[in-house]
């Protein structure tokens, strides 16, 4: 049985984006939570991304970021990371949270919506 957001606890949305590495991807982590876009941004390095660009396969390094901000905040999240992104066509995916622990959900809102 899937988790389902408790009716009190905030609604939040997980923004997924990959990387060319993890020096580019922990700079715009450490971007988002800095400048209150996002209450978290996790970093996961060492993986390797597979897709066509320009009739080509490529199999290249990449490093995963997830973002768990609100959804009043995403569109300027997905704008700062478009903006200093070093890919042409960047990977950024915006994810709604149907569920989850309420308390973090809570912390998620509250660090998002903190004044700076």
């Amino acid at each position: 049985m899937p988790a389902v957001r408790p009716r009190s606890a905030p609604r939040v949305v997980l923004i997924l984006s990959a990387y060319p590495g993890r020096v580019a991807a922990n700079r715009a982590a450490r971007r988002l939570v800095k400048s209150g876009l996002a209450a978290c941004a996790t970093v996961v390095p060492n993986g390797r991304a597979h897709y066509r660009w320009k009739g080509k396969l490529h199999a290249d390094p990449s490093a995963s970021l997830w973002a768990k901000t609100t959804p009043g905040r995403a569109r300027a999240a997905v704008l700062a990371l478009r903006e200093g992104h070093p890919d042409a066509v960047p990977e950024i995916l915006v994810l709604p949270v149907s569920g989850g622990h309420a308390p973090y959900l809570a912390w998620v809102a509250a660090e998002v919506g903190r004044k700076r």
